[in-house]
């Protein structure tokens, strides 16, 4: 089970973590991952994280803004999401399959486990 927290409500330019506590041992999850989906528009990928940190994927749109860590020892995945622009704007879901990233790639229909999601917003 997975479950995301730190969402909210922030201004252009700021800056928010969101977390995602995995229940059980992550070190079985190999890969880790967020997702989102604003309104009206199709889910986007956003970064991915392989099991021990070291190998990160970002999709284009967050690159050098968004930061992708995971805590094997808290069994929690981290999002820091810097410079945040309205198009940020999104409901962000946690991922995580016991593949490693180049095998889930970036459909989030290949993740065996997902969170409830929680609320961005930037004005």
């Amino acid at each position: 089970q997975l479950v995301e927290s730190g969402g909210g409500s922030v201004q252009a330019g700021g800056s928010l973590r969101l977390s995602c506590a995995a229940s059980g041992n992550t070190d079985s999850l190999k890969c880790m991952a967020w997702f989102r989906q604003a309104p009206g528009k199709e889910r986007e990928w956003v970064a991915s994280i392989d099991s021990g940190g070291s190998t990160t994927y970002y999709a284009d749109s967050v690159k050098g803004r968004f930061t992708v860590s995971r805590d094997n020892a808290q069994n929690t995945v981290y999002l820091q999401m810097n410079s945040l622009k309205p198009e940020d704007t999104a409901v962000y879901y946690c991922v995580a399959d016991p593949r490693s990233c180049r095998v889930t790639g970036v459909d989030m229909g290949n993740f065996r486990y997902r969170g409830q999601g929680t609320q961005v917003t930037v004005s």
